[in-house]
């Protein structure tokens, strides 16, 4: 009897990490998404609501020319007003998630594209801490270039 009670604790157990582990997903997935929605419209309390600054956050970018980017973590909480609100959406795709506890990484190819259709791509790693029990960005590296 006690080997039954103690396997159905199990697998109780496995089942709540095993949901926890889903749930996290798709809330990193939400404020993915989000965080791409909001920069485009314009919503720069929304967009400031997806990040988190920390002491270590950065933000690297690497351009299809070859040209690199070291974006100050401030300005995805406090852009200036002409760098959000051009409109057009975010394709996410090949997302990857490693999660542990409160921190995570995130791997995904994105395609944005603009108001007048025009694509851009870039693979990206976005790291993640959850911050009052909701996840927040605290960095990211991006990758454009030029598909083949």
């Amino acid at each position: 009897m006690r080997k039954y009670i103690l396997l159905i604790g199990l697998t109780l157990t496995l089942l709540s990490v095993r949901g926890q582990a889903i749930n996290d997903s798709l809330s990193i997935r939400a404020v993915l998404d989000r965080e791409a929605a909001t920069w485009r419209s314009g919503d720069v309390k929304g967009h400031a609501d997806c990040w988190q600054v920390r002491p270590y956050s950065r933000i690297l970018v690497s351009l299809a020319d070859g040209r690199s980017l070291d974006v100050a973590p401030s300005l995805m909480i406090n852009p200036p007003a002409t760098m959000t609100g051009g409109g057009g959406s975010a394709k996410l795709t090949n997302v990857k998630m490693s999660i542990h506890g409160s921190s995570a990484w995130v791997s995904h190819d994105e395609e944005s594209i603009t108001k007048a259709g025009v694509s851009t791509f870039s693979r990206e790693i976005r790291m993640l801490e959850k911050v009052n029990g909701q996840w927040k960005l605290v960095g990211q590296s991006t990758h454009m270039y030029k598909p083949e």
